[in-house]
């Protein structure tokens, strides 16, 4: 059985007098520990994709089985669960509250969670933060930082709560080339390393063929499915 199983998935918008079919029929599955990345024009589905996969949004019809367990008819609450225990998050923009220092905004979803103690939540924020390179940047506020500074403390706050799967969507946007690079090693190092499922949403291509998978779509459909060489 893959981890994720998606089977004629659709979401229909309706904006009144026309209705977008955002997704117009999408199946595949993605195995414990790929790395995928999703590609395509603007408006091609693929961020409605990804907001589908990370439970931030529900289908209009199809199934979507994550771990066995059916996500398309589950309610707000049963996917913010899902999303709690599973799936870590990383943006083009960082998300980091300004007046906080790295290792604050690292512990933030574990005050979300099964009441972790101030100590726990110090430990697991140090680790992570450790992990991504930063262990010498902890008490730093994000405007202390760099740009790919800020992107790995918003990296190390999406693994704080060990989710087997990582979501990053366009996460090299803001920065240049070299950063970006950077970044793009720290995930193939976390796939590798520690087995998280990657899931990179992106338009460049050449961030797309660092995966070792990537899905093409177009109109809602995929319209294309390979693995790369990389």
């Amino acid at each position: 059985m893959a981890l994720i199983e998606l089977r004629d998935i659709r979401k229909t918008y309706d904006l009144g007098e026309v209705e977008v079919h955002a997704l117009a029929g999408v199946t595949l599955d993605i195995e414990q520990g790929e790395y995928v990345s999703l590609i395509g024009p603007s408006g091609s589905g693929k961020s409605t994709l990804m907001n589908t996969l990370g439970c931030l949004d529900r289908p209009t019809s199809g199934s979507y089985l994550l771990a066995g367990e059916e996500i398309a008819n589950m309610s707000r609450d049963g996917r913010a669960r899902i999303r709690n225990e599973r799936i870590g998050f990383v943006f083009q923009s960082f998300n980091l509250l300004n007046r906080t220092t790295a290792q604050e905004n690292v512990e933030l979803p574990l005050l979300h969670g099964k009441g972790a103690t101030p100590k726990e939540r110090r430990r697991r924020a140090q680790e992570v933060l450790e992990l991504v390179g930063l262990g010498d940047r902890m008490d730093h506020q994000p405007s202390q930082l760099s740009g790919g500074q800020q992107q790995r403390v918003a990296i190390a706050r999406s693994l704080v709560n060990n989710p087997s799967i990582l979501m990053a969507d366009e996460p090299t946007g803001n920065l240049d080339t070299k950063t970006s690079a950077e970044i793009i090693r720290l995930f193939r190092e976390l796939n590798e390393q520690r087995g998280i499922t990657l899931i990179l949403v992106t338009h460049d291509p050449e961030v797309a063929e660092n995966a070792k998978r990537t899905i093409m779509l177009r109109d809602g459909l995929v319209v294309e499915d390979r693995r790369n060489n990389s």
